[in-house]
């Protein structure tokens, strides 16, 4: 089984790729930004700011699909600057279970879409949802 997730955020401003691709029980989505919602700038306030937007915007497309961060099993983070690696940090371990940590990834990186200070894709299970 294979099905391309789009949303009408995504169709209508034009994104070329798809919000998730489900292979299966398993559902890839794209990076997400901190972005506000249906648009493309990034809610101010820095790091933290975009890290709770972006964390909000994961959260929407895991409920559109039956999901939830309980599902997630796999994160790969991007960061414009690794010495915000902690702040990010911060607000991550809000969003999952302490015995239900997913196995993650970070890297610096010199440019992210809109200048954003954080990127976050994930992988989640969706077996039988």
């Amino acid at each position: 089984m294979l099905k391309f997730i789009r949303s009408r955020g995504a169709i209508d401003a034009g994104l070329p790729f798809s919000d998730a691709v489900r292979v299966g029980d398993v559902v890839y989505l794209s990076g997400a930004l901190g972005n506000v919602p249906g648009r493309m700038e990034l809610v101010p306030g820095g790091i933290a700011a975009e890290t709770r937007q972006m964390f909000e915007n994961i959260a929407r497309t895991l409920e559109q699909n039956g999901l939830s961060f309980d599902d997630v099993f796999k994160c790969q983070v991007f960061l414009a600057d690794m010495q915000e690696w902690p702040a990010f940090n911060k607000i991550y371990v809000e969003y999952f279970k302490p015995d239900r940590l997913p196995a993650r990834s970070a890297m610096g990186v010199n440019g992210l879409a809109l200048g954003a200070r954080v990127e976050m894709e994930i992988v989640a299970y969706a077996g039988g949802k």
